[in-house]
């Protein structure tokens, strides 16, 4: 991308946000990889997670998932000094070595400089050294950043990141909107979190009301725990298992600018072969 406007993206098509990249067999997440294949298979942002070692170098991991992603148990990254954590290896999903590390934050924002929107996750745990490297690699336009909507989160997004594109999430009360509009944010939209189609979240009045206010409505497609749902019948498992109009259809179709999916290269051919990628 030459240019970042997320707002006049969003006027011109769906934005596609993948998942951790795209990731599988002998690929893990939250690689460089992983995240050049997904930006091959049509996803405008990449979605990743940070975390920090205990001497505060900070990574590109999802806490809490040394047993399952490094195949260690025992383990917390966290706890580890930066040398350690860059001894380590992803394992692949039947359990074995790869050759991918754990990548440095300040690896991954370079090579990702220039190439897409970047939907940093966990945030709010090491705000202030984010932004330090946001900073130092001169890529805020391409940042993007997440949390729920609570006053003490707020509070750090605005003391460290009130120039960021900002997205609140909500799965309740939608007055939160209001509220967001008189914090000192830069407040670019919400990720709505519902059961069923009958929340106020998705009326077509809220929606609407969104969209005049200028701000941008991000839909979840991922199902990563079944029994919490994040957009009801409306996910990536609907759609791959014989009905995407149900799965991933409703948030083109009910003016949604950006999904969140793990198959960005199936959910980009479902909108352009349907006419809806583009506005």
């Amino acid at each position: 991308m030459e240019n970042f406007n997320l707002q006049e993206l969003a006027k011109k098509q769906i934005i596609i946000c993948a998942h951790r990249g795209v990731w599988g067999g002998n690929i893990p997440c939250n690689t460089a990889t992983s995240y050049d294949i997904a930006i091959s298979h049509g996803a405008d942002m990449i979605e990743l997670d940070v975390t920090a070692s205990v001497d505060g170098e900070l990574f590109v991991f999802h806490p809490g998932q040394e047993a399952r992603q490094l195949n260690l148990r025992d383990t917390d990254i966290r706890k580890m000094p930066a040398e350690e954590v860059k001894k380590l290896r992803y394992a692949n999903l039947d359990g074995n070595a790869t050759v991918e590390p754990i990548y440095l934050l300040d690896d991954m924002f370079e090579h990702l400089k220039g190439k897409c929107y970047i939907n940093v996750d966990k945030f709010g745990d090491n705000p202030a050294k984010i932004i330090e490297k946001i900073k130092a690699h001169n890529i805020a336009e391409q940042i993007v950043v997440k949390s729920d909507v609570k006053p003490e989160i707020l509070d750090i997004v605005e003391e460290y990141a009130p120039d960021l594109q900002y997205l609140g999430i909500i799965s309740k009360a939608p007055e939160s909107h209001e509220m967001l509009m008189k914090r000192k944010l830069n407040y670019v939209g919400l990720e709505v979190v519902f059961a069923d189609d009958d929340s106020p979240l998705v009326s077509e009045e809220f929606r609407n009301k969104l969209h005049a206010d200028g701000k941008l409505l991000w839909g979840n497609g991922i199902l990563f725990n079944y029994k919490r749902k994040l957009a009801g019948v409306h996910s990536d498992d609907t759609a791959l298992r014989g009905d995407p109009d149900l799965g991933w259809g409703y948030f083109a179709k009910n003016g949604f600018d950006i999904i969140q999916t793990d198959w960005p290269l199936a959910l980009s051919l479902y909108l352009e072969k349907t006419g809806q990628r583009y506005r």
